[in-house]
């Protein structure tokens, strides 16, 4: 089957569809090229964990697809790595989101939410992913790394560049990886230069005393760490509050209950989660997955959205129920390569609702249709019209 534009208008249905009718589907994907999709609960969280299913392009055979093409600075990054280098690097930037660390971060991350808020006046009308939803990620991670102010709208707009192309704009996503690499350039030499109480400075500190942290890794775990830092947060959020509004009884039980956030995050994950599909995978050699033989160096791609919501993990999935178990969702991942920043994408979404939704008691959707972004990787609004 090709995956055409209900997979991005309505993917649930077409992940039902796909669920009911085999649990592993020889598709085309975006380029034209052939991968297997998985798409029930158990198969996908087997497959994420499968060391046969590797992350390293090296592995695919000519022909299939191997995602977004990066200049190799920017290439040698944890979502195309393997073990044993992949459990290095991630040592090396675990100690960033550490529980404590989280913690220390929260305060941080309020400040910032009620700024933004204040500056939307008591009442009115907003785009909340530009006013809200998107800054707030992208104020929490350059601050973390240590990145000026005057670069962060420039990254916004490089990011949404490379993870929903413009078809208007073919040549929008080379443009903007050779600007973030030219930024990223720039900004290692200035933390060289005077290093600060950053991340980034930490970072390069590991590379310049040792051997454990090449210069190309160096950049791509910098642009990882913005680039996932932002983009699944930033959806996680905006998913969030759409799912709110347009359930009002649940919103309701939120608001009279505001220490339910932390368990709702985890089902605000399940139900709309900020990925419709994990990274790809290139088995190592020939792998069953349900029965079905895929050749070694095909493109294997697990659908976390569909393994999210089948029935036969999660009773009636396409409900938004708060008070749900949501636990062992995989909207985040699951084994090794599971998301790293997650303990701060739950935390930054917990205060994010809260401060919303102490601010404006009134929230409401506005009028008019909304539109998802063109991407088959991050699910989340162009935009999000609020009143309030």
């Amino acid at each position: 089957m090709d995956l055409a534009r209900g997979l991005i208008d309505h993917p649930y249905d077409v992940y039902r569809r796909l669920r009911d009718t085999a649990p592993v589907h020889r598709i085309t994907g975006p380029d034209g090229t052939p991968a297997w999709l998985v798409t029930r609960y158990e198969d996908v969280r087997a497959a994420l964990a499968d060391p046969r299913l590797s992350l390293d392009k090296r592995h695919g055979t000519p022909g299939t697809y191997k995602g977004l093409s990066l200049p190799p600075a920017l290439d040698a990054n944890l979502l195309n790595m393997d073990p044993p280098d992949h459990a290095r690097i991630r040592r090396l930037v675990g100690r960033a989101f550490t529980p404590r660390r989280i913690q220390q971060l929260r305060e941080p991350i309020r400040r910032t939410a009620d700024r933004l808020l204040d500056a939307l006046g008591p009442h009115g009308r907003t785009d909340l992913v530009a006013s809200y939803t998107a800054p707030l990620p992208i104020t929490v991670i350059c601050d973390l790394l240590g990145i000026p102010e005057e670069d962060r709208l420039d990254f916004r707009v490089w990011t949404d560049s490379l993870t929903a192309p413009d078809p208007a704009r073919p040549d929008a996503s080379k443009e903007a990886m050779r600007a973030m690499l030219g930024f990223l350039t720039r900004l290692l030499a200035a933390k060289r230069e005077a290093p600060a109480d950053d991340l980034l400075s930490d970072l390069i500190a590991v590379r310049d005393e040792g051997d454990r942290l090449g210069e190309d890794e160096l950049m791509s775990l910098a642009f990882l760490i913005l680039f996932a830092g932002y983009e699944n947060t930033v959806q996680l959020i905006g998913n969030a509050v759409l799912a709110l509004l347009r359930h009002p009884d649940q919103l309701a039980a939120l608001r009279k209950d505001p220490g339910r956030l932390p368990a709702a995050v985890e089902e605000f994950a399940r139900y709309e989660g900020p990925m419709l599909l994990a990274m790809r995978r290139f088995p190592v050699e020939d792998v069953t997955i349900a029965g079905v033989t895929v050749p070694a160096g095909e493109t294997v791609w697990v659908s976390l959205s569909a393994a999210d919501r089948d029935p036969a993990r999660f009773p009636d999935p396409d409900r938004l129920d708060l008070s749900r178990d949501a636990g062992g969702h995989l909207a985040l991942g699951h084994g090794i390569h599971y998301c790293l920043g997650a303990p701060l994408a739950r935390a930054e979404t917990e205060i994010a609702l809260a401060a919303l939704l102490e601010r404006f008691p009134d929230l409401a959707l506005a009028e008019g249709a909304l539109r998802w972004r063109p991407s088959l990787r991050a699910r989340g609004l162009v935009e999000l019209p609020v009143t309030y």
